[in-house]
This record gives C-alpha cells, structure tokens and sequence, in this order.
C-alpha cells in the first residue's frame, strides 16, 4: 500500500515538472504585452503633448504677426495723418502772409477776410483754435518785425535815452521810413520800451567798464573814504569811455553804481593770489 502511494506521488510529480516548461513561458509573455502597451501609451501622450505645444505656438506667433501688422498701420495711419495736418498748417500760414500785414488786426476781423479766398479750404483739418493760435503767432511775428523798425530808424535818428517823447514824434511823423501804428499811444509805449532797454544796457555796459579798469582794487573803497581826491580819481579814469558819458543824464544813479561796486571789491577782498602752476605755465610759453 506505502509502495503504491509512493508511485503515484511521483507520478503526479513527473507530471508537474513535466507541464512546468509550458507555464515558465506564458507569465513573461503576458508581462511583455503589458509593458509594451504601458510604452506604447506614454509615447502618443508625449506625442499629443508635442503637438500641442506646437500648435500654442503657432498660435502664439500669429498673434505677434499680427499684433506688429496693426502697430505698423497704425503708425503708417499717424504719419499720413500728420503730413495731412503739416500740410494744413503750411497752407494757413501762407494764407496769413499773404492776406494778414497789420499786426494790430483782431482775429475775428481777419476771419472774415480769410474765409472769401479760396484757399482757406486747404486748412479744413485744423480746428478753429488751430486756426486762431497761428493767426496769434503771426500776428506776434508781425509786432516784432515793426518794434525792431522803430528801434533800428531811431538808432539812425541819434534819438538819446533822454529825449522828451514829442520831439521823437515830430521826428518820426516827418520820416516816411516810420512804421505805421493804431495809435500814437501805441508808438509811445514802443518808445518807452526803448529807452528803458537802453538804460539798461548803459548800466550794464558801465559795471563791464568798472571791471576793466584797473586802477580800481579793493583799496579803493577805503581810499575814497580818507580823501575826496580819491574820489575824482576813479572819475578822471572812467570819464573818457562812451560807456561813462552815456549815463550823463542821471549822474546821481551813476554815482550810486559805482560806489556800490567799490563796496562789492572791499568785501570780496584782495584777489587769490596765482596757483603754483602759474610761473610753469608761463615759463613754457
């Protein structure tokens, strides 16, 4: 009985060895599929992720394109529009210099005086304050060009900073070359620019004098203060020059700017004395 047991449980297991070969080669085969699919799988989805990426992109750079296309018409718009309007413009002061000579004209009367030429239709793109701001400029031209005629005829007349202003309008209603004003009032405010501007330009060409002179130091000053002759000193050296003689008529104003400068050069001091590389440089020379 023990003998027969036994023969079957070697059977069975000669049975088993025997089948094992079969079952050894299905599990890697099985495992093979799956990895296989599994790779398969992640490849189309890089694959999908690929295009898609290209696909953003493209779309990315059409909206660039066309992003810079609209810039470009629209600075192309900008640039037509601007020579349109520089075109306008130049038409309008054309006009102007052609229809506009009296400096004293008001907008309004020259409007209408604008408007009968044919012309004024070529500056349709301004605005009316475009229209009224060049007229304004034009007009300012205008008033300057006549004020630098009256200063220029009374420089030739040898008209003085201190003529009474009756005698200058004797003198300019007898020149033909005058310029022609609204009014006499008008002309005798351009004359009283005039001679404040030329006062002006005295005083300052009598400090330019003082610093050219120089007799005149910090000392000065402290030497006028001891003796009176010192005074009449500086005067002796100044009287001579145009620049002196040109304030004759407010002599008092004269003196105050000149002892106003002493004063300044008595402050200030003594000058600095010269660098060490002065006697070099000097030397080369």
């Amino acid at each position: 009985m023990v003998l027969w047991e036994r023969n079957v449980k070697t059977e069975v297991l000669y049975l088993l060895l025997k089948q094992l070969p079969s079952l050894t080669k299905v599990q890697p085969m099985e495992t093979t599929e799956a990895e296989e699919g599994e790779a398969g799988g992640e490849e189309e989805a890089a694959a999908r992720e690929r295009e898609a990426r290209a696909q953003a992109s493209i779309k990315e750079r059409e909206r660039e394109v066309q992003k810079a296309l609209a810039n470009s018409l629209r600075d192309r718009e900008k640039e037509r529009e601007y020579h349109k309007r520089d075109e306008a413009v130049q038409h309008f002061n054309a006009l102007l210099a052609d229809l506009v000579r009296n400096p004293d004209l008001t907008w309004r009367e020259a409007k209408k005086q604008l408007k009968k030429d044919h012309r004024y239709s070529l500056a349709e793109l301004l605005s009316k304050d475009d229209k009224e701001r060049l007229f304004g400029q034009h007009t300012s031209a205008l008033a300057s060009k006549r004020r630098d005629k009256l200063r220029a005829l009374l420089g030739e007349l040898g008209v003085a900073s201190t003529q009474a202003w009756r005698h200058v309008r004797a003198l300019l209603a007898a020149d033909p070359a005058a310029p022609v004003y609204c009014s006499a009032a008008q002309m005798e405010r351009e004359f009283r620019d005039y001679q404040r501007d030329r006062q002006s330009a005295a005083k300052t060409a009598l400090r330019q004098l003082l610093q050219e002179t120089r007799s005149i130091s910090h000392k000065t000053l402290a030497a006028v203060r001891a003796n009176a002759a010192a005074e009449q000193q500086v005067h002796d050296a100044l009287k001579h020059d145009a620049r002196y003689l040109a304030l004759d008529h407010i002599p008092e104003e004269r003196q105050q700017m000149i002892m106003g400068y002493l004063e300044e050069l008595e402050k200030k001091g003594p000058p600095p004395p010269p660098t060490a590389t002065e006697p070099t440089r000097r030397s080369k020379q």
